[in-house]
């Protein structure tokens, strides 16, 4: 989820003349053909305060909210969002308090800044890459988890690889090649307007705080149990009746959540009407339809959704695995970049200008070296894969981490949904039956992957603003662990049992996608209803017919052609989400059309403040409920 937005300053990386080959500077090529010098000469800010320990501080407390933040968001959604850019609204807004206050003496400078988001971007990002796809699936699957301080462990362990394994490509897809990474980009220009333009800052801290406080407000109302507070109801029914039952019993409803309306202010207004038509046709004809004939049992969310998250499953992985395939000119790329990993060093690359600048090309085989044994004891000791599996899991995560880097570098889309159930797809045929060794080796290489994509989305906008990315490495470390260690006690918090998954409460879509994927590779196609095996064949079949409709369709119809993504999701959350999702982005979509300029200015921190705070508030409200500390 990112806005793009272009250059204000000439980018180093399109410089004039020929691109030499990566981390190659010939004798007599000058600054103005070789986009490396160019920056070094012309951007790179050597001298400013960059990784400083407050930066640090800052960036893993915000980061550890934003993580919070993200853990509800993904178990009410399936949805990752972005949280670099609001983390540096806020960072920018504190640290200008207390300058003001005099309680700081020196400015928060753009490249803090920058650094900040490192950290904060890494700690934000520990529920993505299949990490709360997979545990809670392992959770469902097998009833109980490792031990939290391992989990915690485990985490850090595969998201530090990701970051290692981001090293050997930077230069070549930023510094070279010049891919946008529109968040990273993003992420630059904000910084940019935040410390070039006070007042733009403080009215968009202002909007972000406001919008928070009415999302935590919401959220008292709704969930909080005060014998003196009337609570405001969690939804309203559409006013229809379907075989007997109100229109909520089919979860057809206006649920009173301001954190499903903002998270569609982030999507495109494409996704939110794809996901509010499958919502109706869902919950309105095929669910219905399903009840009558008997093959659900009853008219309830879990029961629906037990029976339709095969056919969403199979449209979201069959979609995801094409839309991949489509981008195979990205993937020859990456394993074109692969190949040159462990070639010899020139004599130029020796006497390379930014090697003092860069992480040194070692610093990759060494980590893996170091960490690589770690995740494959880990895999072992706490999942029961084979070590050999183990070990086929690590080269297997860096082609991973390449190809989803450049992936992202290209789209803004990091194809977790995609590398996900190929790594299942492959463990499934090496270690058949083993569901630990199924889900857990997909996570693994998913989160090398998200986390070398995410590093050098950082990267990319440290590139822009002249940071110096070997600092901008070791704050994503800092990051990671920050995430790790917040995560896995409060998911133990909010799910403490198994059936809590797949609930309304927590859809946790991503969750019944991993887990759908991992039974059926266990125990094979006739374990499955005869009337669900026709809903997931139909359900990949729309998969490959919207993906194909969507690259082949004539120019003029493809934005009518629904986003296979979208469709997918609505089928296996309520319809009452995608129904906020389609308000929220059909609100942002109007502003965008009518007011363009209001829209850039408030659609993102009003979006991020109502997301951060119902969710940062819906966690506290849920944990005092789980102390005892308020009625249930």
């Amino acid at each position: 989820m990112s806005q793009s937005s272009p250059h204000s300053t000439p980018n180093p990386s399109e410089a004039p003349g020929p691109r030499p080959d990566a981390n190659t500077h010939a004798p007599g090529v000058t600054a103005e053909k070789d986009p490396e010098l160019y920056w070094l000469k012309n951007v790179y800010q050597g001298g400013s305060r960059q990784l400083t320990v407050r930066a640090v501080i800052a960036g893993m407390l915000i980061g550890a909210v934003m993580c919070l933040s993200n853990l509800y968001v993904i178990l009410k959604t399936g949805w990752s969002l972005g949280v670099t850019i609001t983390a540096c609204i806020l960072a920018f807004a504190v640290f200008g308090t207390l300058r003001s206050l005099r309680v700081l003496k020196n400015d928060f400078t753009a490249l803090e800044n920058n650094a900040m988001g490192s950290v904060a971007s890494a700690a934000g990002y520990m529920t993505g890459g299949g990490n709360m796809a997979a545990v809670p699936a392992l959770l469902m699957l097998t009833g109980a988890l490792p031990p939290s301080g391992w989990l915690v462990v485990w985490f850090a362990v595969i998201s530090a690889l990701g970051v290692f394994a981001a090293i050997p490509i930077k230069r070549q897809l930023i510094n070279i090649e010049a891919l946008p990474f529109p968040t990273g980009t993003a992420t630059a220009e904000t910084i940019r307007a935040l410390h070039g333009h006070g007042e733009v800052a403080r009215r968009k801290s202002r909007l972000l705080t406001g919008a928070g406080a009415i999302g935590a407000l919401l959220v008292v109302l709704r969930d909080a149990r005060f014998s003196w507070l009337t609570n405001v109801p969690d939804k309203v029914s559409l006013p229809f009746t379907m075989l007997g039952k109100k229109a909520s019993a089919w979860t057809l409803s206006l649920d009173f959540s301001l954190l499903m309306v903002g998270a569609g202010a982030l999507v495109s207004f494409k996704t939110g009407w794809s996901m509010l038509l499958g919502a109706v046709l869902a919950y309105g004809f095929l669910a219905p339809s399903m009840v009558a004939q008997g093959e659900i049992a009853e008219v309830t969310y879990k029961a629906i959704n037990s029976w339709m998250v095969w056919t969403g499953s199979a449209l979201l992985v069959s979609s995801g695995l094409l839309s991949f395939a489509f981008q195979w000119r990205s993937v020859a790329r990456s394993f074109k970049a692969l190949s040159g990993l462990f070639g010899k060093r020139s004599e130029q690359e020796e006497k390379d200008p930014l090697a003092g600048i860069e992480c040194p090309p070692s610093w990759f085989p060494l980590g893996f070296a170091v960490l690589g044994p770690v995740a494959v004891f880990l895999m072992a000791y706490l999942f029961h894969i084979p070590w050999w599996a183990g070990v086929m899991a690590l080269p297997l995560a860096v082609v991973m981490g390449v190809i989803a880097s450049r992936v992202t570098g290209e789209t803004d889309t990091t194809p977790t949904k995609a590398l996900g159930p190929v790594t299942q797809l492959i463990f499934g045929g090496l270690a058949p039956g083993n569901i630990p060794a199924n889900v857990m080796s997909a996570n693994a290489t998913g989160g090398v992957g998200l986390h070398a994509a995410d590093l050098l989305t950082d990267l990319k906008s440290g590139w822009l603003l002249g940071a110096n990315p070997r600092q901008q490495f070791i704050a994503q470390l800092f990051g990671v662990v920050a995430g790790a260690a917040v995560v896995v006690p409060v998911f133990n918090i909010l799910i403490p049992t198994p059936d809590v998954l797949g609930s309304v409460d927590f859809p946790a879509p991503a969750t019944m996608v991993w887990a759908g994927v991992s039974k059926l590779l266990a125990t094979g196609v006739s374990a499955m209803p005869i009337s669900a095996r026709w809903g997931a064949t139909c359900g990949a079949t729309l998969g490959v017919t919207l993906v194909l409709l969507e690259r082949w369709a004539p120019a003029k119809l493809k934005s009518y052609v629904p986003s296979a993504a979208g469709f997918g999701l609505a089928i296996v959350i309520p319809a009452s989400s995608s129904i906020a999702f389609f308000i929220g982005a059909a609100i942002a979509e109007m502003l965008r059309r009518t007011r363009p300029k209001l829209a850039e200015e408030t659609v993102l921190p009003i979006s991020s403040g109502f997301i951060a705070g119902e969710s940062l508030l819906g966690i506290g409200i849920a944990m005092l409920k789980a102390f005892g500390a308020m009625p249930k």
